[in-house]
């Protein structure tokens, strides 16, 4: 009897095992995204190896047509993939309880002008003035993400809409206040004195002067918390059970409501980091922007390749940012820069229709079964 029920039961196929793995997939969209962009490269009449050499100097440093070697690239793609990947942790945060926060980009902006009103007109003590400023662009970030939170889960105001009008809140009210900074003109402000500055000497002289800097720290201090808050606590059990299912959660004794508001907070704390971090780290002076810088957008293709789990957040944030810094080296190479923004738009595309895969594989399985049900 043992024999005849090994027989019945169906074998998994590797190829129904590797559709299965997130991680799997998420590999095979980049690569479909790279596949499309070479397509399109030498459809324009461009070398497609040329853009290779140019991911290759961004990721090694080594540039393949002179053989000549800088480390700076390598350090120049880590500093770019930091705003990525926080705003994907911002994200990816969100979507483990249920929520979609398109609101990253309306955070991130207001950690960055808090941070830059506070590196103007805060105390310039070594150390403690940048650290005060980081501190508060987190706190600005956790209300803005907050408050969605709390409508969320009080009001059941959908974050979506909220999240979309407090974005454009937080330019025009960044551009209010930024004017009326010391030495603002149309664009920017006055230079932020030395000790609001991220800028670490240690890494510029290691990385060949790069802009790598302290908000480095932050990041992968970030990545791990996520983690640990989402996998390791009794609030990230809480969370997580409350994105699988809200009334169950209730039931069972979970605190949703405090879940949701804590949850929106956290992820635009996230965000808001980054904000300060590409104020402080990337810039010499405040900006008084007249647009979005898009990391909080980019951040939710971030998150959605990384699978919303940290560590993928922190290998799709990297990617992202490789590609941003390619893009220079792409225009020294006759490629035009858009390609990256192509291949990322085409990484999103194809990660959406992994559901659609899901569904493929669900009408493959039940034409089985219907078959062997047939056949008896």
């Amino acid at each position: 009897m043992a024999d005849v029920n090994e027989q019945k039961a169906p074998k998994v196929g590797l190829g129904k095992k590797l559709l299965e793995s997130d991680g799997f997939v998420s590999l095979l969209v980049v690569l479909l995204g790279f596949l499309v962009g070479t397509i399109l490269v030498a459809l324009v009449g461009r070398k497609p190896a040329n853009m290779y050499k140019a991911i290759w100097q961004a990721l090694t440093g080594y540039n393949m047509d002179n053989g000549k070697m800088n480390v700076r690239y390598v350090f120049e793609t880590i500093n770019y993939s930091v705003p990525y990947i926080l705003c994907g942790l911002s994200m990816g945060f969100a979507e483990r309880v249920g929520l979609f926060n398109i609101g990253g980009e309306g955070q991130y902006i207001m950690g960055m002008t808090i941070a830059q009103v506070f590196a103007l007109l805060g105390p310039q003590i070594p150390v403690l003035h940048w650290v005060l400023c980081i501190v508060l662009a987190i706190l600005v970030g956790a209300i803005w993400g907050g408050v969605v939170g709390v409508m969320k889960a009080k009001y059941e105001v959908s974050e979506v809409v909220s999240t979309i009008m407090l974005n454009y809140i937080a330019l025009y009210l960044s551009r209010i206040i930024c004017f009326q900074l010391p030495g603002a003109t149309t664009y920017k402000t006055a230079n932020f004195p030395k000790t609001a500055l991220l800028s670490n000497g240690f890494f510029e002289r290691m990385t060949n002067g790069s802009l790598l800097n302290n908000g480095w720290f932050f990041m992968i201090a970030s990545v791990i918390l996520f983690w640990f808050i989402m996998e390791k606590t009794r609030l990230g059990y809480g969370m997580r059970a409350t994105g699988f299912n809200k009334d169950a959660a209730r039931s069972s004794g979970i605190p949703v409501v405090k879940s949701i508001a804590v949850a929106m907070a956290i992820s635009g704390a996230f965000a808001g980091l980054a904000g300060g971090i590409v104020a402080l780290g990337s810039f010499k002076y405040g900006r008084i922007i007249s647009g979005m810088d898009n990391y909080g957008f980019d951040g939710i293709a971030v998150a959605l390749v990384g699978n919303c789990t940290g560590g993928g957040t922190l290998v799709a944030g990297y990617l992202f940012g490789l590609l941003k810094n390619a893009q220079a080296l792409m225009q020294s190479k006759q490629i035009p820069k858009e390609i990256t923004y192509i291949i990322q738009g085409l990484i999103v595309v194809f990660i959406a229709l992994r559901t659609g895969l899901k569904l493929l594989e669900e009408r493959i399985e039940k034409k089985r079964l219907a078959k062997e049900v047939t056949t008896k």
